[in-house]
């Protein structure tokens, strides 16, 4: 992965921000061990940057930001720092041991936002975006500056500050929508623009909110008026309506290359698996409906649809499911498959960097899961990959029975594999999946607050294996934990205990607010 140059105008860096804004969106929250895992598969997926968080934020975001930085080689590795000194020796404390090291510093230049927020006149605006760039390129080559709410700044004023911003050492100048009120007409000339006023060796980068749904749009507009960064999430996921979605750009470059001049890095076969995963570990769903990744997006229902698929496929695809890392066709598996051939089942799924150990407890899973369906598909096999843990197993699910029906409480019997041996409870609740809930916090001694719990068949058919994914809070720490299994209470209780054990190894993440919430762009 190498940055574009002027004999490479064609190539556009991905951005990925999904650790940084997309940990943003209401009610995700990523303890370090999730982080790390999304980013190896941003690095997989080739993106040129990740921005790994907001290194001010707290020390857990500081050493998570800092252990990613250590620990995933290809991508640049990217702290987030307002323009100041505390944020901006936070950020190179965060990215130090980086192959690749990034400050990303940034300060608001709209009318609206220096009056109201930042209380400071354009002068004195500029003065702290120098310092800010000045302090920053002491630390790493790599600088880059945004300013906040360019599209609703003056323009002849983002030129100033821009100008400014490169003279003291930027490298990289971002123009966020960060309120998502652009057009992709204004962001093309604006780009344009900027581009005739600023040196050439300057990648100009866009970052785009979807706030009117046109967060896609506006980047690839932006691409065609001059930008060579954009700025994305996996999923679109990040604050309020979220962030341009990274599939939909790369896969709008890559279908329709007759229009878009341009080219990325990314392996897109690794687009699906990525979005499973972020959608996994943050507890946000992908609709149905959503492109390239959707569960519909390759779907045909329409018996004309179906019927020209069937001749031709090109008749109603524009791109095909495997270029997304998806399957056409159909992988079947049983109860008679033997170790080797579930191995090699993971690997052609994209699963070859397994560990024996992992393999072995899926491979007992899927013998279960065998048992009770007869075939399996790959979108079962998925499923069984995402939902392992890495977790510390203090705590398994050995077994539960409930008793419920109309007009009768549910009651749970719940047992427990603990340190101390099997150790069984019984409790009740308003429904079979809290009496499970209860029995199981009977047994820990632990009782995290529920604040979200989620399910949807992860695979089709009436014996479809349903994932569940619950949002929870044990003091001030955020904790999320997904099961999956043909049945509902079961996967419950798989996702319940998982969040037990990630309180007993320390995993939550932590609750912030206020001045110490995430930057925004």
């Amino acid at each position: 992965m190498t940055q574009p140059t002027q004999h490479d105008e064609g190539r556009i860096i991905i951005f990925d921000t999904t650790l940084r804004d997309g940990e943003q969106s209401p009610g995700v929250a990523l303890n370090h061990t999730q982080k790390l895992e999304i980013a190896h598969q941003l690095a997989r997926l080739g993106v040129d940057v990740i921005e790994a968080g907001f290194p001010i934020a707290s020390p857990g975001d500081l050493e998570g930001v800092s252990r990613i930085a250590r620990e995933v080689r290809g991508p640049i590795i990217a702290g987030l720092a307002r323009a100041g000194r505390a944020d901006i020796e936070a950020a190179a404390r965060a990215v130090e041991h980086a192959g690749k090291p990034r400050i990303h510093t940034f300060i608001a230049t709209s009318p609206i936002h220096m009056a109201k927020k930042l209380n400071l006149e354009p002068d004195a605006v500029v003065e702290r975006a120098v310092q800010a760039v000045t302090l920053a390129r002491s630390f790493v080559d790599d600088v880059e500056f945004s300013a906040e709410d360019a599209t609703r700044s003056d323009w002849d004023f983002l030129v100033r500050i821009f100008q400014a911003a490169v003279e003291a050492g930027a490298t990289t100048i971002n123009v966020p929508d960060t309120v998502g009120y652009t057009t992709p007409d204004e962001m093309r000339r604006l780009f344009a623009h900027l581009k005739a006023q600023l040196p050439a060796h300057v990648i100009l980068s866009s970052h785009c909110h979807d706030d009117l749904g046109m967060a896609v749009a506006n980047s690839i507009a932006a691409a065609e008026g001059g930008a060579r960064q954009i700025e994305c999430t996996v999923n679109g996921i990040g604050e309020r309506a979220g962030n341009a979605s990274l599939e939909e750009i790369v896969m709008a470059f890559h279908t329709r290359r007759d229009a878009y001049p341009f080219a990325t890095g990314i392996r897109t076969r690794e687009l699906y698996r990525s979005s499973r995963m972020v959608s996994r570990l943050s507890g946000m769903p992908v609709q149905p409906n959503k492109a390239i990744i959707g569960d519909n997006a390759f779907a045909h229902e329409s018996g004309i649809h179906q019927d020209g698929v069937i001749k031709a496929r090109e008749t109603y695809e524009i791109m095909n499911a495997e270029l997304v890392g998806r399957e056409a066709a159909v992988l079947v598996m049983g109860k008679h498959s033997g170790r080797a051939a579930f191995r090699k089942a993971l690997t052609d799924l994209g699963y070859a960097d397994l560990s024996d150990d992992k393999v072995q407890y899926l491979f007992s899973r899927f013998k279960d899961l065998a048992d009770r369906k007869g075939q399996i598909y790959a979108d079962d096999l998925r499923a069984l990959v995402e939902a392992r843990t890495d977790v510390p197993q203090t705590f398994a699910l050995e077994g539960f029975q409930i008793t419920s029906g109309m007009n009768m409480t549910p009651v749970a019997f719940v047992r427990l594999h603990t340190p101390n041996g099997p150790v069984d409870a019984t409790a009740h609740g308003d429904g079979p999946v809290e009496a499970a809930i209860q029995a199981i916090n009977r047994i820990t001694g632990i009782t995290p607050s529920l604040e979200s719990y989620r399910i949807q068949a992860v695979t089709k058919g009436g014996d479809a294996l349903g994932e569940v994914s619950i949002g929870a809070r044990y003091g001030e720490t955020s904790l999320h934990g997904s099961g999956v299994a043909t049945d509902i209470v079961e996967a419950s209780a798989r996702a319940w205990v998982r969040i037990h054990n990630m309180v007993v190894a320390g995993m939550g993440a932590e609750r912030r607010q206020g001045e110490f919430a995430p930057g925004r762009l």
